[in-house]
């Protein structure tokens, strides 16, 4: 007994030691921006007792592993394909080495966190802790202050510096919030309501042919419906089920409240099998699920509505994210200042074991105001829920080419690395290459909408799936064109599009038409949500990251899109063309077609 106390003694004063050690160690830079981006401007220092949530992100030495199996069980030409991974398998190939939980433990040790105030995910490779802006300027040897938007009146505190003890430099990769001054955002471009100026023109009547060769109704080139989405994207008759453990998912953030009462009369309207029916609801980081007519979300209405109402009777799920409040300076209680939510997101689902087979999402920001070691984090959360066998799908963007990001006046797009360079804006999380980037087209014969976002990525390289698509694409484009204003090595955006015009929805209790890559999204995961309950139903595992797929045998059930572009940036934008283009991607679905490809694969 003398001995383990005197052991026990001798370990509590190196921890002691250690912790004095890194309390004086001196800070060397981790990560620094030139400055805020174009439109945030420097008001006053963050006041002491603001509170902010920081996020440390340790090292992940094992993810080569994980993205080899995730490139191996998304082949379909491999043979593991289909063979996904476990949520413990995930964790232990994301996990930080022990030195590293060690050092970073010691370290807020020194700034008095014990324990019980850590908040790990579920691989233990985020911590997160709640400091006020005094203790974080501390441990971060840095100065918070106070940012205001112009354009969109929203405040945030946030640095364009900060430092770690330079022994700790190996073992943290960031800490956030810090430099990013993203603009996270739904994806709509345009919305009205009956009553007033509607998107879509006199009613048509009489059939028109579909893409598949099939009859469509022609009032589908003025309103899009459940019933045109089906006719249009070859679906018709295709009935899933409500017990084979296939599920579908909707994330929504912002304060983007699915209303249920929305719903229901959506049902009504479109698929009145449908009524009665609900979703799970599931809270994220405090996400909450107000039912109030004025709180229904534009966003959250239209992705329920449609993708639940394409899928019924699959079970739907919806995430509430808290998170990205604005800062509000004026206001005397302590408000905290979140980060960017896919983190707060990943870090729930990542922990669950059981995942919605097809989640969508209609949320974007623009890559380049998202920290490059930021937006590679998350990036790799998403690998591993492909490794896991799910398939998400992301908007490309409303701005074309510029993301939305044009300068308001000249409609020029700029860096925002100090330089102020004119350059394409691509969309992050569309620009990650582990996930399905779904682009926007309109009316039948299918074009590409003017908004659709694409590009090419400035983080992440092109991925070998793309190789040969977007070669051949850039090929196409004549000697010189838009030289220096995209990165023509980058990850191509999009990989697929959907419809994306004149989608009539129920939001506040009123019928009306919306348009944007928010309804792309949704309606391409829900023949997504489709294709895994026919491979459920033959015994196979689901698809999980689809673009090894999409981009091999998947690719002759995609609807090719050869007319259309997307301006932005004081630009036409690029062209849509024959195989794949920087506009629609491979084309939009043709489920009969895929659903064979998919039972095959």
């Amino acid at each position: 007994m003398m001995r383990l106390s005197f052991w026990l003694g001798l370990s509590l004063s190196v921890a002691l030691a250690r912790a004095a050690l890194y309390k004086g160690c001196q800070h060397k830079v981790k990560e620094s921006i030139h400055g805020p981006p174009r439109g945030w401007v420097k008001q006053s220092p963050a006041p002491p007792n603001h509170i902010i949530e920081l996020k440390i992100a340790l090292p992940q030495p094992n993810f080569s592993v994980l993205e080899q199996h995730l490139w191996e069980v998304s082949d379909p030409d491999h043979e593991r394909y289909g063979a996904h991974l476990s949520k413990e398998e995930t964790d232990a190939l994301m996990a930080p080495h022990q030195d590293s939980v060690d050092a970073v433990n010691e370290w807020l040790a020194s700034h008095g966190f014990a324990a019980e105030h850590l908040i790990r995910s579920s691989a233990k490779d985020w911590i997160t802790i709640r400091v006020p802006v005094s203790l974080a300027e501390e441990m971060l040897d840095t100065t918070y202050h106070v940012y205001y938007h112009a354009e969109s009146g929203d405040s945030i505190v946030r640095t364009t510096s900060y430092s770690l003890p330079e022994v700790l430099h190996e073992h943290i990769d960031l800490v956030q919030p810090t430099i990013m001054f993203g603009r996270f955002r739904g994806l709509k471009s345009t919305l009205h309501w009956a009553g007033s100026s509607s998107l879509a023109s006199s009613p048509a009547s009489g059939t028109i042919t579909g893409p598949a060769g099939n009859q469509v109704d022609a009032s589908c080139n003025n309103t899009i419906t459940l019933t045109c989405l089906r006719q249009i994207y070859n679906a018709v008759g295709y009935n899933t089920s409500a017990t084979n453990g296939n599920k579908i998912a909707l994330t929504g953030y912002l304060g983007q409240y699915a209303n249920i009462a929305d719903l229901e009369m959506f049902y009504q309207y479109q698929n009145p099998a449908a009524y009665g029916t609900n979703f799970t609801f599931v809270s994220v980081h405090g996400g909450i699920n107000n039912q109030s007519m004025a709180a229904a979300g534009i966003e959250a209405d239209l992705d329920t509505q449609f993708a639940l109402g394409l899928t019924y009777p699959t079970p739907g799920t919806f995430y509430s994210t808290y998170g990205s409040p604005p800062f509000i300076p004026d206001a005397m209680e302590n408000s905290s200042s979140d980060n960017e939510p896919y983190s707060y997101w990943l870090d729930y689902v990542l922990s669950q074991p059981d995942v919605p087979q097809a989640i969508s999402s209609s949320y974007g920001d623009d890559e380049q105001t998202v920290p490059y070691s930021y937006a590679t984090r998350v990036c790799n959360g998403f690998a591993a829920l492909g490794a896991r066998g799910v398939s998400i799908m992301f908007s490309s963007g409303d701005g074309g080419v510029g993301d939305g990001d044009a300068d308001p006046a000249t409609q020029e797009c700029y860096t925002n690395d100090g330089r102020n360079v004119t350059a394409f804006v691509p969309g992050f999380p569309a620009s990650c290459p582990y996930v399905t980037a779904v682009g926007g087209t309109v009316n039948v014969p299918e074009t590409a909408v003017f908004f659709s976002g694409g590009g090419f990525s400035n983080y992440f390289p092109r991925p070998a799936y793309q190789g040969t698509a977007v070669q051949g694409f850039l090929d196409k484009l004549a000697p010189g064109t838009y030289e220096g204003l995209y990165n023509p090595y980058g990850r191509g955006i999009p990989d697929v599009s959907a419809q994306a015009y004149n989608f009539l929805i129920v939001y506040q209790g009123e019928e009306g038409y919306v348009a944007g890559t928010s309804c792309s999204s949704p309606t391409f995961t829900s023949f997504v949500s489709m294709l895994n309950d026919a491979r459920i139903d033959a015994g196979l595992p689901t698809l999980g990251f689809l673009n090894p797929f999409l981009y091999s045998k998947g690719l002759t059930g995609l609807n090719d899109i050869t007319e259309g572009n997307n301006p932005g940036c004081g630009t036409e934008g690029f062209n849509s063309t024959i195989g794949w283009d920087a506009v629609t991607g491979l084309g939009t679905p043709n489920f009969e077609t895929l659903k064979e490809l998919a039972l095959a694969a």
